[in-house]
């Protein structure tokens, strides 16, 4: 069944926000997802660490139970917070967000059995799922006809928080103890919950228009099915890398120390990935660029797999961590362009479906692990990579069916 609800473009003027109040809300959005960074790298680079293991009592398997449990807090407030970011605006959304990140950081730190741990996950991907939604509607919001390039920019401080937690676990471990760091990072959510309490926040566009049914009549608009079964791939190849390469290099019998630093070294690609990708923007179609990255995500999974040593497996997380930066900013950039006036609704609607993927690669990735090795789970991130490349030429095809009727 198809819904008439066609792309417009929006019907009011862009914010009057000076620019320093811009770049000022740009900045806390870039909070945020930093935040959202450390959240999906945080289980990743603790599981990559044997004694985190021990300390829980965990193998395997329930190690994919805590990420699946991560993704499912995530996908539970990606849900609800939608309807709610079009009817009241980012700033209530980001202040509780953080708030909940900050508790979940302190409840594994005290965390010592497994039960603890499935907690923290919930309330880990509850605050993250917040931070992750809110963020890119602000910046999607802010900055109109460029958000494509600006929400790349934000993935940057995704990468940045991302890289974070393997990085000074890998680079400061004689330091700080694992659990110094997940204090200091609660200290870092907290400030960022202050800070979204003090900075005002424009009006969001649709509190006085939204309603529910215009909401769903976005939903079931041309393409939203496209867009999301695209993220849903994308979102499940991040998090299985995110969460299971560290433990990849490590089944090779590799130190710790050595897999986190592949581990950092994924999350920098990523991070200059998406540098290059607000670049290339400039010159290039957004779905141009989607299957550029598809196509290199599939030489680099292919890499992953066939590896025969750990320097080989790190040069192809590099190029998949490329590869992956542009895909999953510049599609929402694209549902942005195409339906603004319910950003936060039809963000979270393609959040949520991404996010599926999010919580099953993981646990897939685990089940498949424990009965055959974690080598042939990561199959399953070179299947989607190629999916994606299949669904970028689609969303190239109905782009250009669009394009045509409009100048009829």
């Amino acid at each position: 069944m198809t819904s008439s609800v066609q792309p417009v473009k929006p019907r009011w003027p862009q914010w009057p926000e000076p620019d320093k109040r811009r770049a000022a809300l740009f900045v806390a959005a870039c909070a945020g997802i930093f935040m959202f960074g450390i959240v999906l790298a945080l289980l990743g680079t603790l599981f990559g660490l044997p004694e985190m293991r021990a300390r829980l009592g965990v193998d395997l398997a329930q190690q994919g139970d805590l990420l699946l449990l991560l993704f499912a807090g995530i996908f539970g407030a990606t849900v609800v917070v939608g309807p709610l970011l079009d009817r009241f605006g980012s700033q209530p959304v980001l202040a509780v967000s953080s708030l909940l990140v900050a508790a979940a950081l302190v409840g594994f730190w005290l965390a010592r059995w497994f039960a603890a741990a499935a907690l923290s996950s919930v309330l880990l991907g509850l605050g993250g799922g917040g931070l992750n939604t809110s963020a890119n509607v602000l910046v999607s919001d802010l900055y109109g006809d460029q958000r494509g390039p600006m929400l790349n920019v934000l993935g940057i401080f995704f990468g940045i928080g991302a890289l974070f937690i393997p990085l000074v676990a890998a680079s400061l471990s004689a330091l700080f103890t694992i659990g110094q760091l997940l204090v200091f990072s609660a200290c870092l959510a907290g400030l960022s919950m202050a800070a979204y309490g003090v900075l005002r926040f424009p009006r969001p566009r649709a509190a006085q228009s939204f309603s529910w049914r215009g909401a769903l009549e976005v939903v079931r608009a041309p393409g939203i099915l496209l867009f999301g079964l695209l993220l849903f791939c994308q979102s499940g190849n991040e998090a299985s890398l995110g969460g299971w390469v560290s433990t990849y290099i490590g089944s090779t019998g590799s130190q710790p120390r050595l897999a986190t630093w592949v581990l950092a070294g994924y999350w920098v690609a990523l991070m200059l990935g998406r540098t290059l990708a607000a670049r290339l923007l400039r010159r290039m179609e957004k779905a141009q660029l989607v299957l550029l990255s598809g196509l290199g995500s599939v030489a680099g999974s292919a890499l992953l797999v066939a590896a025969p040593s750990v320097g080989v497996m790190a040069v192809a997380a590099a190029l998949i961590g490329l590869s992956f930066a542009a895909i999953y900013p510049t599609t929402l950039a694209m549902a942005g362009d195409r339906y603004p006036r319910f950003a936060g609704t039809v963000f979270g609607v393609l959040f949520s479906i991404a996010l599926i993927g999010g919580g099953g690669f993981p646990w897939v990735i685990g089940q498949v692990s424990q009965l055959v090795g974690v080598r042939y789970a990561m199959l399953l991130p070179l299947a989607s990579a190629a999916t994606i490349c299949v669904l970028a030429t689609r969303i190239m095809r109905f782009d250009s069916r669009i394009t045509a009727a409009s100048r009829q």
